[in-house]
């Protein structure tokens, strides 16, 4: 363990590189942070937390830099004493923006990535729940023009998938209102994995008078009800990456953009460690090298108790950890309590 002075000295490092993004030398220090002691001590410090690992030296300047490991320990300590700064009308305001977008989950999920981007200027991803017992509330099909048909299909957790299928021949509202009743009466409160098998083994035979309409429907609704299932992730604030010096190399910056544009990369990152509250990731401790550069901060959200899913950011390691995470925290606290509030069954 660090003594006090040393602590001091590697804190004030890391708040003005997490400020400036520029190496810091011990002039500097001294002159920025009353601590108490001259810069040929601090210089002495800094050579010790150098050989310790929690400092690096860039070679075309004579200050340091904080480490990956300086940031975990950093991290670690603000875990323990964080208290949110975010004031009380920030965080209403927070919260109406967010109530504007409950018709439906996937909506909510993604205002709120949104929001989380502007108020951290960086990257935010977000994943829609994994309720893998949702039920059925609706399903509802309506003509539209050109032997069109809109199907509209919604689980209990508000989550919506709307579906338009050209039909070879016309067929009368007055038919696929009877078959959208048949349908509710015989599939609302299945879960959705018997809906699936329950239309594939009986709905075929017991709408044999509709059986061409049926028969080219049910692979719709299946495709529908897989897709409700499915996993969607949202990313917002993509170019706030180009805001800082780590990337302006366009290059790597594009790098790093096309790995956060890969859904299933990114998903498997963010379902890994699914039940941890809140989870860091510093520089290194990413498994992937298009992260090596990046802090990622994620905080899971609940419903009804259990965890459904996950909202973050990405940004470079440098990043305001102490704001950050108390934005991801306000952010997935308020997503559990708009889906308690108007998504329970």
């Amino acid at each position: 363990m660090l003594d006090d002075r040393k602590l001091k000295v590697l804190y004030a490092i890391i708040s003005s590189y997490i400020t400036n993004g520029e190496p810091i030398g011990s002039r500097t220090i001294s002159k920025k942070y009353n601590l108490g002691v001259s810069s040929a001590t601090i210089r002495n410090e800094m050579s010790d937390l150098e050989e310790l690992g929690y400092l690096n030296k860039p070679y075309t300047s004579a200050g340091r830099i904080p480490s990956d490991k300086a940031y975990r320990l950093y991290v670690d300590t603000l875990m323990k004493n964080i208290r949110s700064d975010i004031d009380s009308r920030e965080k209403a305001e927070i919260k109406n923006n967010l109530m504007k977008e409950v018709m439906e989950i996937d909506q909510l999920i993604q205002n709120s990535a949104k929001i989380l981007s502007k108020i951290t200027n960086y990257t935010s991803i977000a994943i829609t729940p994994q309720i893998n017992q949702s039920t059925l509330k609706h399903i509802q099909l309506i003509p539209i023009d050109n032997n069109e048909i809109l199907i509209i299909i919604v689980n209990d957790s508000g989550i919506v998938r709307n579906t338009i299928f050209k039909m070879e021949e016309n067929i009368s509202e007055e038919q696929l209102t009877a078959i959208s009743n048949f349908l509710n009466s015989k599939l609302k409160g299945l879960t959705l994995d018997k809906v699936s098998r329950e239309i594939d083994t009986v709905m075929l035979k017991e709408l044999y008078d509709f059986r061409n309409v049926v028969g080219n429907i049910i692979p719709i609704i299946n495709q529908s009800l897989d897709e409700i299932e499915d996993v969607e992730i949202f990313a917002d604030g993509m170019m706030n990456i180009f805001n800082f010096p780590e990337y302006k190399d366009i290059a790597k910056a594009k790098t790093l953009l096309s790995f956060i544009e890969d859904k299933d990369l990114m998903v498997g990152i963010l379902l890994k460690d699914f039940y941890n509250d809140i989870e860091i990731t510093i520089g290194d401790e990413n498994s992937y090298d298009e992260l090596k550069d990046c802090s990622l901060i994620t905080a899971t959200y609940k419903f009804d108790g259990n965890t459904v899913g996950k909202i973050g950011v990405i940004g470079p390691t440098r990043m305001d950890y102490i704001n950050t995470i108390n934005a991801v925290n306000l952010l997935s606290l308020n997503i559990s309590e708009i889906l308690d509030k108007y998504f329970q069954k």
